[in-house]
């Protein structure tokens, strides 16, 4: 930056030179420009700290130095700026305490030093900023106590946000007395105690996030007087209680997220009153009863999650009426009955999982076309019927988990056109028929488990000179073929489970030389004859093998004892 800018400008009040590429300190010659009030120089690559010479420009109302690599501490002498209204100095590599001088500036309205590495505690002379409305020191290494003094000292305080700190001790009662605050981020902090019943006094509240904390007791509830509300979070805490049905009072809300905490009890039924609900996430708790059947009922919801609950009954019919929903998790719950119709519309879905519960039904047009599905588990519950081709349209698909279910059919050439599937799980169901021949050029998948099915017929060989696969799974079915020579093409292979099928011929030796990474190899309760190969001593990574049940003639290798990597060995007569 230019020494000689004073000289030329001497009358100079307003300077910007923000979002440039400026390096080195910032310059001393500054100092001369005495009738300047606004000093914007963020966003550079200035270096050498923040000048004490700064606290000699009296005339200064906005000073902004941030996202720079200055540096060092905050010099008590920025305490001198009486005029100032506006101190910014976001992402500068401060290292630093807060110094308590910063209280005389009597005119600041707006601070903010977040994303730097502040430690110790927030000064209680902060107080004597009697102007603040937006205070903001996220991202810290802050410790020590929130002062209550300050929320009876800030009457136009708009906005506070401290989140990403080590703050600690109770949320002070006197938040309740800042009843203009709009905004209030304390997450991921150390707070501790209960949420006090007074912040149902900050009637002008917008968004209110105490997530991540260590806050116990119940959710008060004058929580329901905050009519502005539009988000609300308190989750990862250790809050006890109910959800009271005063919630359905706070008809500006948009995201309720109370996950992962000891809530008990029914989901009110006064929620279903929220017509501006978007997001509602409940998963990680002890709640239990129905769920409201008129929740999502003439609304736009896109997001919700009632996972590891004791939910029971059935899914809502009208959760997914605006066919907006995007993410639907409900999985290890009680849940029973068919799937809500309305599912099948809900063309923007990209994660769904519903297992671990008691669902029933036709799944066969359960679902519809969801380009951009990624994640779909319906495990565990008794859904019948047949997969529709549509399934072959939601081409963003990586995980798909059917297992446990009694799905019958076919599958042709289902999934050929999921080239992004990593993960498929269609055990434990009444498929039949032979696996299609392009699952074997799916470049993606990493992990498939057909096992205990009715598939029969061959392993089609594949045109790709290696597969990515590392887990497969036949085991339970009716393959009649000899060993399918498919497999020496998945050299990253780590399980191999074949067994209780009618595989027959030899144990082709190459397994010993072409999958170098096998840990698990089970080919128990098949027909295979012949010697075992000694190859199979290669497999130096080789934690559990099972050839029992089989017609295998000859000796047990004496090379086996190099598997030194088996869980657990059997002396066997030689």
């Amino acid at each position: 930056m230019p020494d000689t800018l004073p000289e030329k400008l001497p009358n100079l009040m307003y300077l910007n030179l923000s979002n440039n590429e400026f390096s080195g300190r910032i310059p001393a010659s500054l100092r001369r420009l005495t009738k300047l009030q606004d000093l914007l120089i963020a966003a550079n690559n200035l270096t050498g700290g923040v000048p004490e010479f700064l606290g000699s420009m009296s005339q200064l109302r906005i000073l902004e130095l941030g996202d720079n690599q200055l540096g060092g501490a905050i010099p008590p002498v920025l305490g001198q700026l009486q005029m100032l209204q506006r101190l910014k100095i976001k992402n500068a590599g401060l290292v630093s305490t807060l110094p308590p001088e910063l209280g005389n500036l009597k005119n600041l309205t707006f601070l903010e030093i977040s994303v730097n590495h502040l430690s110790g505690g927030l000064p209680p002379a902060f107080a004597g900023m009697c102007a603040m409305r937006e205070f903001g020191l996220e991202m810290n290494g802050l410790t020590g106590e929130i002062p209550s003094v300050l929320f009876t000292s800030w009457p136009e305080l708009i906005s506070f946000q401290v989140q990403y700190n080590f703050f600690t001790g109770r949320i002070p009662k006197e938040f309740g007395m800042a009843r203009k605050l709009k905004i209030l981020n304390l997450f991921s902090n150390n707070l501790c105690g209960s949420i006090p019943a007074e912040l149902g006094d900050l009637e002008n509240l917008e968004e209110l996030d105490l997530s991540n904390n260590l806050l116990t007791g119940p959710i008060p509830r004058s929580i329901g007087n905050l009519k502005q509300l539009t988000a609300l979070a308190l989750f990862f805490n250790d809050l006890t209680g109910v959800i009271p049905p005063e919630i359905g009072n706070m008809t500006a809300l948009q995201r309720l997220d109370v996950n992962t905490n000891r809530l008990q009890g029914e989901l009110p039924a006064t929620i279903s009153s929220l017509r501006n609900l978007q997001y509602l996430s409940v998963f990680n708790n002890y709640m239990s009863g129905t769920i409201p059947p008129d929740l999502g009922k003439g609304i736009a919801l896109q997001h919700v999650s009632f996972t590891n609950n004791s939910f029971s009954g059935e899914l809502p019919r009208h959760i997914c009426d605006g066919f907006a929903l995007e993410r639907f998790t409900a999985n290890h719950n009680n849940f029973s009955g068919t799937l809500p119709p309305c599912l099948k519309n809900c063309t923007s879905l990209y994660r769904v999982r519903l297992d671990g519960n008691h669902f029933t039904g036709d799944i066969s047009d359960a679902f519809g076309i969801h380009p951009s599905l990624e994640y779909l588990d319906i495990s565990g519950s008794k859904l019948t019927g047949r997969l529709s081709s549509d399934w072959g349209q939601c081409t963003n698909l990586t995980y798909l988990s059917i297992n446990g279910n009694s799905i019958s059919g076919n599958l042709d050439s289902t999934f050929c056109t999921l080239s992004s599937l990593q993960f498929l799980d269609l055990s434990n169901n009444r498929f039949n028929g032979e696996l299609p021949r392009c699952w074997w050029e799916l470049q993606a998948l990493l992990f498939m488990d057909v096992s205990g099915n009715g598939f029969s017929g061959e392993l089609p060989a594949s045109r790709s000179p290696e597969l990515p696969l590392q887990s497969l799974h036949l085991a339970n079915n009716s393959f009649s073929v000899v060993f399918p020579a498919t497999i020496r093409n998945c050299r990253a292979l780590v399980t191999l489970d074949m067994w209780s099928n009618k595989f027959f011929g030899k144990i082709p030796s190459w397994i010993g030389t072409s999958l170098p990474v096998l840990r698990i190899l089970l080919l128990r309760s098949n027909n295979f004859s012949g010697e075992i190969p000694t190859e199979l001593s290669q497999l130096s990574q080789l934690q559990l093998l099972d050839l029992a049940s089989n017609g295998l003639t000859g000796f047990i290798p004496t090379t086996f004892a190099n598997l030194s990597s088996m869980k657990q060995a059997k002396t066997f007569p030689t």
